[in-house]
């Protein structure tokens, strides 16, 4: 999975959600809103980051989707920073998860202390959905429907 700003040695450099995002930007450009959920995978055991790096790199992402061209009349876009919900250490991905469940329910109050501070919309989706026991992570299909309806929302208001 993406990372917010690590080059995954096992998944590829490729996955580093900051060198990919320009090129995202502007192939999609241009974009009203960009709403941003990234950090899940910044919990990976070999990243040994701690929640407050994990947040920081979000912001290193909000940062450059504020310091774009993007949007509308090559303005920055807004954004709707989205935490993800906890982890579980559970199913096949428990052993790259690892210690990552504990961290995972610290990263909203700094998602949300930076989200106020860079001003732009949050959301907590850990407020809305869980993550699956299957692998931990991922969302099934209910949980899916839930986090777009709440995104949605956060949209509108």
């Amino acid at each position: 999975g993406r990372t917010t700003v690590h080059p995954d040695p096992v998944s590829g450099v490729h996955k580093n959600g900051l060198a990919v995002l320009p090129a995202v930007l502007e192939s999609h450009a241009p974009v009203d809103l960009v709403v941003l959920m990234l950090g899940t995978n910044d919990l990976k055991h070999r990243f040994q980051a701690p929640p407050v790096e994990i947040a920081e790199s979000a912001a290193q992402l909000v940062l450059a989707i504020r310091h774009s061209e993007a949007g509308p009349e090559e303005r920055a876009p807004e954004v709707l920073l989205v935490c993800p919900p906890p982890v579980l250490e559970a199913g096949c991905l428990e052993e790259i998860f690892e210690g990552g469940a504990a961290k995972s329910h610290r990263l909203a109050g700094y998602y949300a202390a930076m989200a106020e501070r860079l001003g732009v919309r949050f959301l907590d989706a850990g407020r809305v959905i869980v993550s699956s026991p299957l692998d931990g992570v991922h969302f099934d299909a209910a949980q899916h429907a839930r986090l777009g309806s709440a995104v949605a929302q956060a949209i509108r208001d």
